[in-house]
């Protein structure tokens, strides 16, 4: 005849594999399929990023600081061409680029001058000028008002409101 210690350690062993997939299913369904992912921060794209354009990845990031008001901008571009300007003084604004916009940016971002930005300025800053950080492909430039190559102005040419976000 079977203890009752016996029984218990069947049932405990029963039990596992029932715990077992308890757990299994209770982690996978920790992953919110609807949470956004995050933020892929550059032009290269890899994927779902490359075939799904609405994954909201970012292409470019351009933050403005400085200028006699104290501005700290951020405008984002997402892969898909929508935008997102936020700053301390107000509500964000949003918008979005047309494919041939879309494709103007990509183009001056893609352009090997561009690659060859310096990525820090050399001369000293203007003052009450503007400090501009470009954030594409894994790659910051800095640049200041004194420090425009025509690759980075071009990318500056192309971004929504025809250029960083300088207003307070």
């Amino acid at each position: 005849m079977e203890s009752a210690v016996e029984r218990g350690r069947g049932r405990a062993w029963g039990a596992v594999p029932a715990v077992v997939a308890a757990l299994v299913v209770g982690v996978a369904g920790c992953a919110d399929a609807d949470a956004p992912a995050p933020p892929d921060r550059g032009g290269a794209t890899t994927g779902a990023v490359a075939t799904d354009p609405r994954s909201g990845a970012v292409l470019v990031e351009v933050r403005v600081t400085g200028g006699f008001a104290g501005v700290d901008n951020l405008l984002v571009v997402r892969e898909d061409g929508s935008w997102t300007v936020r700053s301390r003084s107000g509500e964000p604004r949003t918008g979005r680029m047309t494919a041939a916009e879309l494709a103007e940016l990509r183009a001056a971002l893609e352009d090997p001058a561009y690659a060859r930005v310096p990525e820090r300025p050399d001369g000293p800053p203007v003052a009450d000028g503007f400090q501009y950080s470009v954030t594409y492909d894994h790659r910051l430039v800095v640049a200041g008002d004194r420090e425009r190559p025509a690759a980075l102005q071009r990318v500056f040419d192309a971004l929504p409101g025809g250029g960083p976000p300088t207003a307070p």
